[in-house]
């Protein structure tokens, strides 16, 4: 049987760091919510030294003795004799301000200058009441047009081409999260492809909307006309042949050499202009417009998302672009490249339609094999399409983007249970909304009493070692992550640039674990004894943040929670 909690004044003695500078807990001082960036900041600030010291440690084993650690090498390095002086270590155990978690005890260990925070204090603040948000000035935080040239694709969309797409739609939800104005480019044409995107729950924009006024191809062609670096096509005898729907040659390399850009592929040279290529100018020049209109902003980014495969062609748009309509926009462009998709036994290309269903048929059979048939009802329908659109999604964004993917399309690389895979996430999800759902309907039939207002529940009896590794790994740095994963930073060299695009889905597969393992280990539910509600009031109103946590991340990859598996 489970014991009752202590007093809320504070932790277990066995769970401080022994032998360090230790005071009381700090009364709420109502800083807001604590992160670990501010936090970092004040721990650095405190050893006054301009250097980044202080790392989080995240480890279960390292996190029952510490936090937070200046490593020894550091210390070393920043103090005389790798010594700090007392006065500082005072310093650092007096921490306050916003954002700041408060700090119980410091000491110097063999690994270095060691951190604990007031535990308690810190599940009341990010689980306890929250301070109303700062009314919305309604001012939008700048604007992106992201452009994936795997839209245009007149053949069937390739596993290749859905990587970019599915980057460049998961990189729009991380962008919106933060404020950020998005335009897609280009609008879908083709019936086809706009049947497998829907089918994968991808929210681009389709039909006419996009599509590039005459007056704006007609003013790209007055550009070529006019261009230094554009020449007319020569017919005649002698002269090889070129496509009816040639325009106009442009000479890119002397536009590259006379600009000095750099990072352009060197075998760019002439290009043959068309009139698709001026109408998909257009069509960027248009999304420019909206993002610009009624005084948004003098300019906006635009991103290209591209596969290798299209790096090249993408680049000649580039520069044509920049050559036809010079300015600020088109300075702005970056590219963001992703790696090759290798396709392991396939019996002739395939399609992305095809690999869908394929994935779909392989999550059927797992599920038949893992529930029986339960898994044959028609309400299965729409779970089994969300755990397979779960899996190609993980499967697709779980790789740094500039990473070869290999998509083994074997039976047995798909499965229900596998730890790294969309379905586990999916899986851990629908536990915790089967636990809320027990809890209710326990709830209604008298056996345990209602959880009550957050202001009256007792955080100091989360003393287990997983819920402080979920709080202290997953719901203080979750807005942190996101912030992170929508960086969109400017290329140190060149035009490429590097996302972290991959993050939310690896941040998903180790929260799944973690709280896999809590959930195994630990009866949030127990013997409904009134002494032991105090314990399970706090841990449901821990894992209702951690659920919300798996919904909001969950969102960024258009994948709606699932209810029961």
């Amino acid at each position: 049987m489970a014991a009752a909690c202590q007093s809320p004044a504070g932790e277990r003695a066995d769970d401080a760091t022994s032998g360090g500078s230790c005071g009381q807990a700090p009364m709420e001082t109502g800083e807001g919510r604590p992160g670990v960036a501010a936090t970092l900041r004040a721990l650095n600030g405190a050893l006054g030294r301009p250097a980044a010291l202080w790392v989080k440690e995240s480890g279960a084993r390292n996190l029952r003795h510490r936090d937070f650690l200046a490593p020894r090498a550091a210390l070393s390095a920043a103090f005389p004799g790798g010594q700090v002086p007392a006065d500082v270590v005072a310093g650092v155990t007096s921490l306050r301000g916003p954002g700041v978690l408060a700090v119980r005890g410091c000491q110097e260990t063999p690994a270095g200058l060691a951190v604990q925070v007031w535990r308690p204090q810190a599940f009341e603040r990010l689980l306890g009441p929250q301070p109303a948000p700062s009314p919305a000035l309604g001012v939008q935080a700048g604007w992106v047009v992201l452009h994936c040239p795997a839209v245009r694709t007149p053949a069937a969309l390739r596993p290749r081409h859905l990587r970019s797409l599915l980057l460049a739609d998961h990189l729009a939800q991380l962008l919106r999260t933060q404020g950020v104005g998005i335009r897609l480019v280009p609008a879908l044409a083709e019936e086809g492809s706009r049947d497998v995107l829907r089918q994968l729950r991808i929210d681009w924009p389709s039909g006419s909307s996009g599509s590039a006024p005459p007056d704006a191809i007609s003013a790209l062609k007055r550009a070529l006309g006019r261009s230094p670096y554009a020449a007319a096509c020569e017919q005649g005898p002698g002269v090889a042949m070129l496509p009816e729907d040639v325009i106009s040659k442009v000479h890119l390399k002397s536009f590259v050499q006379q600009q000095g850009l750099v990072g352009y592929d060197p075998n760019l040279d002439v290009l043959l202009v068309t009139e698709g290529k001026l109408r998909s100018l257009a069509e960027l020049q248009q999304a420019v417009q909206q993002c610009t209109a009624g005084g948004q902003g003098s300019c906006c980014s635009i991103v290209h998302v591209v596969s290798c495969e299209e790096e090249f062609q993408q680049q000649q748009l580039d520069l044509l672009w920049r050559i036809l309509d010079p300015g600020a926009h088109t300075a702005l462009q970056k590219h963001l490249v992703c790696g090759p998709v290798k396709v392991t036994n396939p019996s002739s290309p395939i399609g992305a339609d095809q690999y869908f269903q394929l994935r779909k048929r392989q999550m059927y059979e797992a599920s038949v094999m893992k529930y029986g048939e339960l898994a044959q009802d028609e309400a299965w329908t729409e779970v089994i399409d969300t755990l397979t659109v779960a899996a190609i999604r993980f499967e697709m964004l779980s790789t740094a983007h500039r990473s070869q993917i290999t998509l083994d399309l074997e039976d047995s690389s798909i499965s229900t249970k596998g730890t790294k895979s969309g379905a586990f996430v999916m899986y851990n999800c629908a536990r915790l909304a089967t636990l809320f759902d027990t809890y209710q309907r326990a709830v209604e039939q008298g056996t345990y009493p209602p959880l009550p207002p957050v202001s009256e529940l007792n955080f100091s009896c989360l003393r287990e070692e997983g819920e402080w590794l979920l709080l202290f790994n997953y719901l203080l740095p979750f807005p942190e992550v996101l912030q992170q994963a929508a960086v969109l930073p400017a290329p140190t060299k060149g035009i490429r640039i590097t996302a972290n695009t991959e993050t939310v889905c690896k941040f998903l597969i180790q929260l799944s674990m973690d709280f896999s393992s809590y959930y195994n280990r630990v009866h949030v539910l127990g013997e409904p004894f009134p002494h032991l509600f105090d314990q399970m009031f706090a841990r449901l109103q821990l894992l209702g943040a951690v659920r919300d946590v798996f919904h909001s991340a969950l969102a960024t990859l258009h994948l709606p929670p699932l209810n029961q598996i």
